[in-house]
């Protein structure tokens, strides 16, 4: 990995590392941090908002998360740039907004539930993955590193899950968060586009006109 090159991406994800490796064994500093909607809501501790977002379960949910930050991460930071579309201002924008904005549905939901907590950068990373997939609605993806898919199935999938998911409940997972960061990256990423560089939408049209269900690549 180089720094000079994906600055933001590795940045962030140092940042995860560390600040998960210390809540691992450091439940005080979790307990301060982590996104407890009734502490927030009684307490205006709205920096859980952001902080819940460095804080992992474990190392496979961090391993996860990152690993999927750095592929989809270094791409969307080379098109943000390239494409004059604020560069690592906007990328860092999309980042830390997704995180609040993912964590809002769960904190209204949750707000009167002392027992509910919740954390992971997932909300964020998710806005990351729908941002970049802007740019290459048709390129390949390997779910588990076998299946491929487009891109844009990808998306209609994850969607779908999320909102299911999000309605049955009951395995510890914030779906809602991804399904909100996700929607996020979207609404977010095409807004800048609109405001920046417009002239991007025909590209984008064009490609789209010409799916694939197993991506080109």
């Amino acid at each position: 990995m180089n720094f000079q090159e994906y600055p933001v991406t590795i940045g962030l994800i140092i940042a995860n590392v560390i600040f998960s490796l210390v809540g691992f064994s450091n439940r005080e500093m979790v307990d301060k941090t982590i996104m407890w909607p009734y502490r927030v809501a009684r307490e205006n501790q709205y920096i859980r908002f952001i902080t819940s977002g460095f804080l992992h379960a474990d190392y496979m949910h961090l391993i996860f998360n990152m690993f999927t930050l750095f592929f989809f991460g270094r791409n969307l930071e080379i098109y943000f740039s390239y494409y004059g579309l604020g560069g690592n201002v906007s990328y860092l924008a999309l980042y830390f907004l997704g995180l609040i904005v993912s964590d809002i549905p769960s904190y209204i939901k949750h707000k009167d539930d002392y027992g509910y907590r919740s954390l992971g950068a997932s909300g964020a990373v998710s806005a990351v993955v729908f941002a970049t997939i802007i740019f290459s609605p048709w390129s390949s993806i390997y779910l588990y590193g076998a299946l491929k898919i487009s891109a844009t199935v990808y998306a209609v999938l994850y969607i779908l899950y999320c909102v299911y998911m999000g309605k049955k409940s009951g395995d510890n997972v914030n779906h809602d968060a991804h399904l909100w960061g996700s929607l996020f990256g979207l609404v977010f990423t095409l807004i800048i586009i609109a405001y920046l560089q417009p002239e991007l939408f025909t590209g984008i049209i064009e490609e789209l006109k010409h799916p694939s269900l197993f991506g080109n690549g």
